[in-house]
Order: C-alpha cells, then sequence, then structure tokens
C-alpha cells in the first residue's frame, strides 16, 4: 500500500528529540501535509503559531542546513500537484469535513501496514488483569465505547473517565489489584490532568499505552507505547472517527491475545438470548 503524504512526513520526523514547540510544528505539518511543501517559513509559522525563527530552529534540528533545504524535500515526498481545485470546490462545508475524516482513515490504514505495535498493543492489554481504560474529556466516549466492548471479552476492565482528585486512587486502586498495563484515550484538547494521570500511573507501575490524535501529542512523553490516529478539524468541534477504528482494532488485537475470548463472547450471547435481551 503507497503511504499517504501525511504517513511519510510522520516517518521524517520519528526519532528526533523535538520541543514543544517544534512537536507543534510537526503536528501542524502532517495535519496540512499536502499544502506545507509550498508553503514559506513565514506561512508555516503563522499556520502553526509560532515564530518564524522557530520554524528555521524546526529545519536544522531535523538535519537539514534550513528551512528552504526542508521544502525541498517535502516537495520530493508530498504529491506533485498542490491539493486543492478540481473536484472538491465542488464539497459543501459539511462534504469537506467527511472528506477530511475520509483521509484520516486512509492515513490509519497506512499505518497499519506496519501491525506490530497494534499486536504488542493486545498483548500488553489482555495480560493486565484488571485493565484500567482512561478518556477524560473529549475522549471519554471513546475510553466508554472501548471498556464497554471490551468487558465482553475481558475478565476485568475499570473505565476511569471521571478526573478529579479520586483519579489517581483509582490508578492506585488498580495497579494494587493487580494491573500491569492502561489503555488511555487522548484526544485534543489535551487536559492537564490526563498528562498527571499517566505520569503516575507510570510511578505505579503500570505500563501506558496511549491513543492520541499525534505522535507528538502532549502525552507522547508519558506513554510507553503511542499509537497515533488523526481527528478531523473541519468542522466546529473535532471529530474522532479514526480514534474510534482504532480503538475496535485494538480490541480486535487484545482479543486475539485472550485465550478465552471466544467462549466468553459465546457465553454473553447465550445469556442474551435467555433474557431476550435484543430485539431480532
Amino acid at each position: 500500500m503507497n503511504e499517504s503524504p501525511a504517513a511519510r512526513l510522520q516517518k521524517l520526523f520519528e526519532g528526533h528529540r523535538l520541543t514543544p514547540t517544534q512537536r507543534r510544528i510537526a503536528h501542524c505539518m502532517v495535519r496540512g501535509a499536502a499544502e506545507v511543501p509550498f508553503l514559506s517559513s513565514v506561512e508555516l509559522a503563522e499556520l502553526a503559531g509560532v515564530s518564524q525563527p522557530s520554524v528555521t530552529r524546526f529545519a536544522v534540528a531535523l538535519g537539514f542546513d534550513g528551512y528552504p533545504a526542508l521544502r525541498r524535500h517535502l516537495r520530493e515526498v508530498a504529491p506533485a500537484e498542490r491539493a486543492g481545485g478540481g473536484e472538491e470546490d465542488a464539497y459543501n462545508e459539511y462534504q469537506q469535513a467527511v472528506q477530511g475524516e475520509i483521509e484520516n482513515l486512509r492515513q490509519l490504514s497506512a499505518m497499519l501496514a506496519d501491525p506490530e505495535p497494534v499486536r504488542e498493543a493486545g498483548r500488553l492489554l489482555a495480560g493486565s488483569s484488571p485493565l484500567p481504560v482512561l478518556g477524560l474529556r473529549a475522549a471519554s466516549s471513546q475510553a466508554r465505547g472501548f471498556a464497554y466492548f471490551a468487558a465482553k471479552v475481558h475478565p476485568d476492565v475499570r473505565l476511569l473517565d471521571e478526573g478529579g482528585s479520586m483519579l489517581a486512587d483509582r490508578l492506585d486502586a488498580a495497579a494494587g489489584a493487580g494491573a500491569s498495563a492502561l489503555l488511555c484515550f487522548a484526544l485534543p484538547r489535551h487536559p492537564k490532568e490526563v498528562a498527571e494521570a499517566l505520569e503516575h500511573a507510570r510511578g505505579a507501575g503500570l505500563t501506558v499505552v496511549t491513543v492520541a490524535d499525534s505522535a507528538f501529542a502532549p502525552v507522547a512523553r508519558h506513554s510507553d507505547l503511542l499509537i497515533p490516529a488523526p481527528v478531523g478539524t473541519g468542522l466546529a468541534f473535532d471529530t474522532a472517527c479514526a480514534p474510534m477504528l482504532l480503538g475496535r482494532v485494538l480490541l480486535e488485537a487484545m482479543a486475539d491475545a485472550l485465550p478465552d475470548a471466544q467462549a466468553r463472547l459465546e457465553a454473553f450471547d447465550a445469556g442474551a438470548a435467555a433474557r431476550g435481551l435484543f430485539v431480532e
């Protein structure tokens, strides 16, 4: 499968220790991968909300002589024609948001060409009992959805979708009960207490697996294994189709690593049928 421009950009940034400002530039470039090769350093700085010298320092941090050299490289790894125009102009604002999510799913598909990070995450989650699942604010629905389905195949799933002073207590309780890993969903805008919770979890001995909108998200340094899935920004509120789908992929990988997952599913289906739980 051919990699998307965003996926190729992502690889360019991997392995570099970037400052928070540089991560912001990198994230901006990934989200606008088709346009970035045609932007000046001033335009990129305005787009990322940083200073023009910050863009120059970012290019040098990646090993280039300066931004012009980085831009030449970007034009080699990005599409030959500038994005925009043509069929896309016929889409209204709602259709454009859907098209943006379709592109996000393409990026996710390209990332999954290497399935080993997801399989490793599945093994970590399957091996943790209990399994705490964390997601606050915008990410709470992702965490709740994962926890709902995970409970059908995992013996002890603990949803952590509320912050506050008791969050650390609940993390300590999970670790004390034998948890070895934590799954976190982290989406913009990133609450400060999520990073604090992950730092606390690692201090308690938990391995942190994170689904975030970018490999450069603020939670990256608090995660042992981060798998990115971009969010859509075409509407007033972000859309998260790719993170939701990645959550289901992680469910599949976890179920594959649980020896009694199929038996648990069959037992649930039998119980649901006996209770008349669902309308056929």
